[in-house]
């Protein structure tokens, strides 16, 4: 495997609002949310002030008509798009969108893992052969700085990533009745964890934190700009202080921050 396989490159924002999740996300984050133009249409793209590292996808009618809703996905980086997809259908896994070319971007797939948890592939054009991602950082403000997967069977979940990325167990955490938290590393970046506990209500999904300057003010700012704080702030090994939130359109996103 390159340093690309297993690496993530790229997120994206599903939204219903393109408009209003612009309001709610700059003030929070610092984000530049800005139409790409172009043969790319309504898409948008999302920079922090050193570089792109999102986009922005509005959601039609027909998007939403077969089960699309309002989240964040990430991509991850790979080698060969087809083959990945086809090793991921072996383990169990889904292909929602079949590999296909965006001109001048690259080569991509929407796929869900065995258990039901959703991300895109990709092999961008030119390839990135090297050096850190700049969509996921675990320093860079504006960034995203951790990936928590909530699973319905823990171990064979760890066990799918390994096989499919070459992501590998990198230590547990017990949190008591919730069970482990087993942490996940692609080559020298511990890009984030996985957990148990999904259920038919809460189904197996990715969510994504994405660093600000203050997790206080970033809080106050999504409650006055229409969104929900689910959980937190609270403080995580590390030192690092987190808080779960939902925009106004319905997409779960984390927030971190130093203290």
């Amino acid at each position: 495997m390159s340093a690309l396989h297993g690496s993530l490159i790229w997120y994206e924002l599903m939204t219903t609002d393109p408009d209003g999740a612009k309001a709610f996300y700059e003030p929070i984050t610092g984000w530049t949310i800005a139409p790409m133009g172009g043969a790319h249409g309504d898409y948008r793209s999302i920079s922090s002030p050193d570089s792109a590292l999102a986009g922005l996808l509005p959601l039609n009618q027909h998007m939403l008509d077969h089960g699309a809703k309002p989240t964040w996905l990430m991509y991850i980086g790979v080698d060969d798009v087809d083959a990945t997809a086809a090793a991921i259908e072996a383990e169990g896994g889904k292909v929602w969108l079949a590999p296909a070319d965006i001109p001048g971007i690259g080569r991509f797939a929407m796929l869900a893992d065995p258990q039901g948890a959703p991300f895109y592939i990709m092999t961008p054009i030119p390839p990135e052969g090297g050096g850190e991602s700049r969509a996921f950082s675990s320093t860079l403000l504006g960034h995203c700085t951790w990936n928590e997967l909530r699973a319905a069977d823990l171990d064979p979940a760890v066990d799918f990533y390994r096989k499919i990325f070459g992501w590998e167990h990198a230590g547990t955490m017990s949190m008591g009745p919730m069970g482990d938290y087993k942490f996940l590393k692609h080559e020298e970046d511990r890009l984030g964890a996985a957990m148990g506990g999904a259920t038919a209500e809460q189904p197996p999904h990715w969510l994504h934190y994405f660093r600000v300057a203050h997790v206080d003010a970033a809080l106050e700012k999504v409650k006055a700009g229409g969104g929900q704080v689910l959980n937190g702030p609270h403080e995580v090994p590390g030192g690092d202080r987190v808080a779960i939130c939902r925009d106004p359109q319905g997409a779960g996103v984390g927030f971190v921050a130093r203290p």
